[in-house]
């Protein structure tokens, strides 16, 4: 059991997409070692083999049903010239990684089991499983919780927090630590907002009460509104850490 966190640290299981047969990974841990430090020392390891391969990766956290996958198929398929690879974090089902090797993407999926995140060490063994291109992007589609994500370092180079009109506009209050780790904070479904109650401004009010001077981005990916500027973000990420920008 997870001392930090308290969810279950056994079942947890990598698997590749399409393949239908997780491989299982079982660990045992010892509650008197700091979780934390010991993750952070793993984080350190994988962002160290991600800057050796000039990989950028990028930590997607959000709660359950924000759109994640969704804006994962469209951005992979329109960001031409960037090899793109995902791992994919849920607790059980191989569904999210079928839909992304669906694009042509490389595509792992990592089964927590009984736990609420994602961690480095799990990272680590996706990343083995992945074998990432040098110079690619990776996106980290962490397990949908809107709390332990946000406390363990996976080694990447930048973290969004995904939200989408259909949830309240107070969560960033509600679950203000998430955003505090963002470097982006993405609203979903925006072509919903007709639809829906939800004060984009409040909403973006309490973002910035939680993290202030955080970028903020609209998107929709059914209509492609604010795509663009998500590319440009994504790009702007890649050259910053030295990845080759795109050509095509």
């Amino acid at each position: 059991m997870c001392a930090t966190c308290g969810c279950g640290g056994a079942g947890v299981r990598v698997s590749h997409a399409g393949h239908g047969h997780p491989h299982g990974h079982d660990r045992t841990v010892t509650l008197e070692v700091d979780l934390l430090a010991a993750n952070d020392a793993l984080a350190r390891r994988n962002r160290g083999r991600l800057d050796r391969a000039g990989i950028v990766a990028v930590n997607l956290m959000s709660s359950p049903g924000s759109g994640k996958t969704t804006l994962l198929e469209r951005t992979i398929r329109t960001l031409g010239g960037v090899s793109c690879a995902v791992l994919e974090g849920d607790q059980e089902t191989l569904l999210d990684a079928d839909r992304i090797a669906a694009t042509g993407a490389r595509a792992v999926q990592i089964n927590t089991g009984a736990g609420c995140h994602l961690d480095a060490g799990m990272v680590a063994r996706g990343l083995d499983a992945l074998a990432p291109e040098d110079g690619s992007l990776v996106f980290v589609e962490n397990v949908g919780n809107l709390v332990c994500p946000a406390l363990f370092a996976l080694g990447e180079h930048a973290r969004v927090v995904i939200m989408s009109v259909t949830e309240g506009a107070d969560k960033p209050l509600k679950y203000p630590h998430m955003f505090r780790t963002a470097d982006l904070v993405v609203l979903t479904k925006t072509d919903l907002l007709p639809h829906v109650d939800f004060a984009v401004h409040d909403w973006a009010d309490a973002v910035r009460r939680a993290r202030p001077g955080v970028a903020i981005l609209q998107v929709s990916a059914t209509t492609g509104a604010g795509m663009d500027e998500w590319r440009a973000w994504l790009e702007g990420l890649r050259t910053h850490h030295g990845a080759p920008t795109r050509t095509g």
